[in-house]
């Protein structure tokens, strides 16, 4: 994988570091400009872009809000084809992957494009202004909250997923979620040692029971109404039992095993526009790409038989 120097593709290791433990860390996003009204960049249907891939967790948040509020029309997609090249993310014209905006072969010339001097990690989800032609957020837990509030006015189904009344129970699940369980399974997945495996594996199930006790006695997690929170965990659990519980080792128990989660998941799966959100076939098969580490003769193994619907 690599990364941009002052607006250039370079070379890198991973979109992470490997601590002396053996253990992974991911790097912060850095385009965190804001959209709304009096900020940098106004609300205005049509404007903005979101660069996306189906195989991305991060990028999944930002579809999720998007269908759950009905934003289709008002904030066009642009999809990288589901599988990295020595470019990063790329389009693929061969397969329908095409950057339908500025016709670019990879997504970092779309950084390039909006930064000429951009240095960092070149990653999904992005939106970016076509008025001004600049790079307006790549940081998923920001453009979830902010395109409820943002494009209230054109959602067909307004939602308000960080309300005032519930937002300190949001926040402890979105720390909680965010380094134990979206972040976990890939502590887990690309841990170099033993400890480090150990220590990250403990901690995606220790929350995932947390999280099952905590459906055994609410709908959701912060209460009766949906949140960001629940938006956050739902790719994670999307991708866990096609992808995550074997590529990434996280086999101490399926979601299907969860009576309360497992319920929880299928019922925010059957919520308008967030099934068309869903690729299981696509995850399955980019987690298990041929990789030197983890999968060096690239088998992808059959797909389980779950039954999503209600």
């Amino acid at each position: 994988m690599g990364q941009m120097l002052d607006g250039l593709w370079v070379d890198d290791a991973a979109l992470g570091a490997i601590r002396a433990d053996g253990s992974w860390t991911r790097a912060p996003s850095v385009i965190r400009h804001q959209i709304g009204e009096g900020a940098e960049f106004p609300p205005v249907p049509g404007r903005y872009r979101l660069y996306a891939a189906w195989n991305c967790p991060w990028a999944h948040r930002v579809l999720l809000t998007r269908a759950l509020l009905g934003l289709g029309d008002a904030i066009p997609v642009s999809y990288v084809a589901p599988a990295r090249t020595d470019q990063g993310w790329v389009f693929d014209r061969a397969t329908g992957y095409t950057d339908d905006l500025l016709g670019k072969a990879a997504l970092h010339e779309v950084y390039a494009a909006g930064d000429p001097d951009y240095t960092g990690r070149v990653t999904v989800p992005l939106v970016y202004d076509t008025v001004t032609g600049t790079l307006v957020s790549n940081e998923s837990a920001d453009l979830v909250r902010m395109l409820p509030r943002a494009f209230a006015g054109v959602a067909r189904r307004p939602l308000d997923l960080y309300p005032l009344a519930l937002r300190s129970e949001i926040d402890r699940w979105n720390d909680k979620i965010h380094a134990k369980v979206n972040n976990g399974v890939y502590r887990t997945g690309f841990a170099e040692s033993q400890s480090a495996y150990d220590s990250a594996v403990y901690e995606v199930f220790a929350t995932l029971d947390a999280i099952e006790e905590r459906l055994s006695q609410s709908p959701y997690l912060a209460g009766d109404q949906l949140t960001e929170a629940d938006v956050r965990l739902f790719p994670t659990l999307a991708g866990f039992d096609v992808a995550y519980y074997i590529a990434f080792k996280c086999c101490r128990r399926r979601i299907t095993d969860y009576p309360h989660l497992w319920r929880y998941a299928r019922g925010l799966y059957a919520l308008p526009g967030v099934a068309d959100t869903v690729r299981f076939d696509i995850y399955r098969r980019g987690y298990f790409s041929r990789s030197d580490k983890r999968n060096p003769l690239g088998i992808v193994p059959t797909a389980p038989v779950i039954d999503w619907s209600l």
